[in-house]
Parts: C-alpha cells; sequence; structure tokens
C-alpha cells in the first residue's frame, strides 16, 4: 500500500510515544483508522487510564526520520507489499523497522540459526559450515550478529544472510563485529526494530530474537546453554508454529545441555545441513519438531473495541503476570472489552505486556 507523508510520519510517531507497544499500536489503528486518529486521542485515553498523556515530540520523531536517512536506512511498514510474510504471522510483529539491503532475502526461505557467545571452536566452525551449505542450497540463513555462533553463521553464509540488531541501524555491536554488520548491511540485509541511536539494552534483545524466529520458517540451535538466549529463540520459533531444531552434544559440555535439553523437550535432532533442508522442503505448516509453548487463544477484531465500554479489571491485576485468557474468563466480560481496558491502562503507563499473551501491573 502507498502510505501519505502525513500518515507514516504519524506511524511513526505513534509507535515512538510512550507506552505504545506492537500490541497497542495494532490496536489503535484498528480502532481509529489512521495514526493521525489515533494520536489525537491519545490523551483521552490517557486520562481514562487515569494519567495525563503527551504523546513523542515533533521535533524528536523528525530528527529520527533525518537519522535513519544518513544511515542509508529505509522504514518499511507492517501492511506494505514487502513485509516478510512469515514476520507479520507473529504475535507482535514489529509494526515497523528500519532495514539497508536486499529486502528480497526475507521473501525466500529462511533459518534462523542461533548458538552461544562463548562457543567452542568446534561448534563455531560447524556453524560457519553449515551456514555455508544451507545459503549454497537456496536458503537465506537469519541471526543476530552476536559473537561466537551467530558471528560464524553470518560469515558462512554471506551473502545470502539477514542480520537481526538489537540497536538501531546506526549502531554497530558488538564493536568487533563492525565490518561484518557493514558487510551484512552491503551485502545482504540488516534489520532494526529500535530507533536509530539507540544503544543495545538487555530489554532489547528478546525482542530481537523474536524477529530472528519470526522471519524463519525453522531455527536451529546450534551449541547453547539452559538458560540462553538462543532457546528463547527456540522458545517463540515453536509459539509461532515453526520448525524447532537442534544439534545434539555430549552431556560433559554445559554448553551442549541447551540443544539437549530442546531435543528432550521435542525439537527435532539434526547432524547435518541435509537434514535441515530435508525438514524445511517438507515443512507443510505442521512442524515434526513438538517443542511447543501455549500461547494466548482470545479471539477478538481489533475493531470491535471501538463500540466496546471497558472492563471493570483492575482488581483482577497484580504484579504478577496473568494470561488475557484468564482476564477475560474471570471477568466475564469479552476480549474486545478486556483488551480496551488493558490498552487503557497500557498507555497510562500502568501496565507490561509479557511473552505468551500475559499481563502485569507495573
Amino acid at each position: 500500500m502507498s502510505l501519505s507523508q502525513a500518515e507514516a510520519f504519524a506511524r511513526i510517531r505513534l509507535l515512538r510515544s510512550p507506552h505504545i507497544g506492537p500490541v497497542s499500536y495494532a490496536q489503535l489503528l484498528a480502532r481509529f483508522g489512521s495514526a493521525v486518529a489515533a494520536l489525537e486521542a491519545l490523551p483521552d485515553l490517557g486520562k481514562k487510564g487515569g494519567s495525563s498523556y503527551r504523546a513523542a515530540p515533533v521535533a524528536k520523531v523528525e530528527r529520527e526520520v533525518e537519522e535513519v536517512r544518513k544511515a542509508g536506512a529505509k522504514y518499511l511498514f507492517h501492511d506494505q507489499p514487502d513485509y516478510p510474510a512469515l514476520l507479520a504471522e507473529i504475535g507482535g510483529a514489529p509494526p515497523i523497522i528500519t532495514y539497508r539491503g536486499d529486502l528480497s532475502l526475507a521473501s525466500g526461505p529462511c533459518v534462523a540459526m542461533v548458538g552461544a557467545r562463548n562457543a567452542s571452536a568446534a561448534a563455531v566452525k560447524l556453524a560457519r559450515d553449515f551456514a555455508l551449505a544451507l545459503s549454497a542450497d537456496g536458503f537465506t540463513v537469519v541471526s543476530g550478529l552476536a559473537r561466537g555462533i551467530d558471528g560464524a553463521c553470518h560469515e558462512g553464509a554471506l551473502p545470502r544472510t539477514i542480520g537481526v540488531i538489537a540497536s538501531g541501524i546506526d549502531i554497530a555491536y558488538p564493536p568487533q563485529h563492525t565490518d561484518l554488520q557493514e558487510r551484512i548491511a552491503s551485502e545482504g540485509l540488516l534489520i532494526a526494530e529500535q530507533p536509530p541511536g539507540t544503544e543495545p539494552r538487555g530489554s532489547h534483545f528478546p525482542s530481537r530474537n523474536r524477529i530472528i524466529a519470526g522471519l524463519a520458517g525453522a531455527t536451529l540451535v546450534v551449541e547453547a546453554a539452559v538458560k540462553s538466549g538462543s532457546l528463547i529463540t527456540a522458545r517463540l520459533a515453536g509459539e509461532a508454529g515453526r520448525e524447532v531444531m537442534a544439534i545434539p552434544g555430549s552431556p560433559l559440555e554445559a554448553r551442549s545441555h541447551g540443544c539437549n535439553h530442546l531435543i528432550r523437550e521435542g525439537a527435532v535432532l539434526v547432524q547435518s545441513p541435509e537434514d535441515v533442508a530435508e525438514l524445511m522442503r517438507g515443512f507443510d505448516g505442521q512442524p515434526r519438531s513438538t517443542f511447543r509453548e501455549p500461547v494466548a487463544t482470545y479471539d477478538y477484531a481489533p475493531e470491535e473495541m471501538a463500540d466496546a465500554e471497558p472492563a471493570d479489571i483492575a482488581s483482577l491485576l497484580t504484579t504478577a503476570p496473568v494470561a488475557v485468557d484468564e482476564l477475560i474468563r474471570q471477568s466475564d466480560e469479552g476480549a474486545a472489552a478486556v483488551q480496551l481496558a488493558l490498552l487503557e491502562l497500557e498507555i497510562a503507563g500502568r501496565l507490561e505486556r509479557h511473552a505468551a499473551g500475559r499481563v502485569s501491573l507495573k
């Protein structure tokens, strides 16, 4: 679709405004029909949630747009034709991304490859060899530009690789991957969700991981500890109904315990690039892996919020995360009414959203 300049600017401003995330952004667009109208409604919604509200300053967004241009990057909005179809399917897909490079790489068959930053030498070589073989076979390799496994995957797959970063499009992280990140932007595809100038923070990495998992039909974990970002990516891939694969390792090596755990929990064991390719080519929308996490099942059209009255759910919420499904069940209210109440609380800065459709008070 073709966006007017005013609407495109308003969308950026809406997403950069306080307490607006992917879920609330989508709900606001659906309810008010445009970002221009949604921005006008924000102060009133904030007041209903119990707080005064001020949207992102126009001057700040103007500076951002200029910085994106200086970085040689472009904006991509969630409803434009080139937006990656698989990414659009995940819950909380990024409404706006910035990118540099060949966007068509995200439209072909993609495999996410992730693993430990402090990877063993053998695993780094294995990751590079797998990525090289998969890219030669026509697959685009998606990873997160971290040290260790991620970097090896990008190096092996260039130029058929997508780097998803947790910083702004103009920030190289880690610093030792500055040249690699520039090569990916020039020869492959570099994607960022954060505004330019944003340094990576801990909270940005799970958001980056959901994009990595969302872009790919399958996620392969090469080597990882049980508590690691790689397993978060695998869990997100499972939630999205994508294939989850892992390369097994020695039980004596702590860096292999994450992969072995995934296999025990239902991920597909793979030992060669051919195994990965076979799974990808045979994928019919029903993964062979049984590694899954429960996901939200509430069903409503965001447009229904236009005629809804907010549900009285304040007494049901605490600082402990609870599923939105459970709020709907216990309040005996419609999904749209509950979502409207949550939206008002979120805009007022009183609500926090968590994975798997859970929410809590801040």
